[in-house]
């Protein structure tokens, strides 16, 4: 089991915001540091300092940590051209050292597009093919030799498929609810299939759904990281876990939802071992507020220990 802290910084979050959750995931023996790809805050609130790019961020925190790994959950396939984006994931790897993840995803703010002049086209499942196409065609171009591509949503004319990155096989995360086409794709072109912000009966069908859809292409479905993601609140009693809510603008009865990790280590503990069980080989524990590093230390120091392995 693995496990990472994923964060949201549009909700009006700093770089060095961003640099203290890191440094306390490397610190006290998580695995990863992961934050959304969004631009604009979501909900009410002060949005300032403004937005920090993703892989502008994760580039700095390249070189701010030295064991973690560090990536996207998900960027979203209107955000950038796919060549590109393969040559910012391989620079990050290089900065790092070979620790870099993508996790790619079709994007869903509409809002947002339309507030940065982002083109936001109605079906985007598309461009989600195209562009696992491109990036894993590039990186995985043999050296000395060049990549070309014709789709319907990009063509690319004998790329010199460089940079290659450190890693053999940069991870790639595809993650969603939906039925066939998320599963397919995670199926032909992940190594993670991810499944955020449910409860677990349907935890336990999505990944159902993906090893499905790796046999039915042959694929060895134990090749496929099945992981989940979850809005997070750990608290040493009631008050730390009424505060840490409040934070975040809700009550302890609006968080704990039943999808939703809250509780003491030992509670949190109990539903990430059930996770286990029905076939979690990745936790991230998603912490809204940044400035509450003593949060991100106590899931380190105290629930850390307390996880299955």
């Amino acid at each position: 089991m693995e496990y990472c802290l994923f964060t949201e910084p549009q909700q009006g979050f700093s770089y060095d915001d961003q640099l203290a959750f890191a440094q306390s995931a490397e610190r006290n023996g998580l695995d990863g540091f992961f934050r959304s790809d969004h631009y604009l805050r979501m909900g009410e609130g002060d949005p300032r300092p403004g937005p920090t790019d993703a892989w502008t961020t994760l580039a700095g925190l390249a070189r701010e940590t030295s064991r973690i790994r560090l990536g996207t959950l998900v960027s979203s396939v209107t955000y950038r051209v796919p060549s590109i984006l393969a040559i910012q994931v391989a620079q990050v790897d290089a900065m790092s050292g070979g620790r870099a993840e993508l996790g790619l995803g079709t994007g869903w703010f509409e809002r947002e597009h339309a507030a940065y002049g982002i083109p936001f086209p109605a079906k985007r499942f598309d461009l989600l093919e195209e562009q696992l196409q491109i990036v894993t065609g590039l990186w995985q171009t043999p050296d000395a030799e060049t990549f070309s591509f014709e789709g319907a949503h990009h063509r690319l004319d004998e790329a010199p498929a460089l940079p290659k990155p450190v890693q053999g096989r940069v991870p790639v995360i595809v993650g969603g609810g939906g039925p066939k086409r998320t599963p397919a794709l995670a199926a032909r072109y992940a190594t993670e299939f991810n499944i955020g912000f449910v409860a677990e009966d349907v935890v336990a069908e999505k990944f159902a759904v993906v090893r499905a859809a790796c046999e039915a292409i042959d694929r060895d479905p134990a090749t496929l990281k099945l992981s989940v993601a979850l809005p997070t609140i750990v608290g040493r009693d009631d008050a730390d876990i009424s505060r840490r809510a409040a934070a975040i603008g809700q009550s302890r009865e609006q968080f704990d939802n039943g999808a939703n990790l809250i509780g003491t280590p030992a509670e949190v503990a109990e539903k990430v071992e059930r996770l286990h069980r029905l076939g979690a080989e990745r936790v991230y524990f998603q912490l809204m507020d940044l400035r509450d590093v003593e949060h991100a230390d106590l899931v380190g120091t105290e629930l850390l220990p307390l996880l299955p392995r």
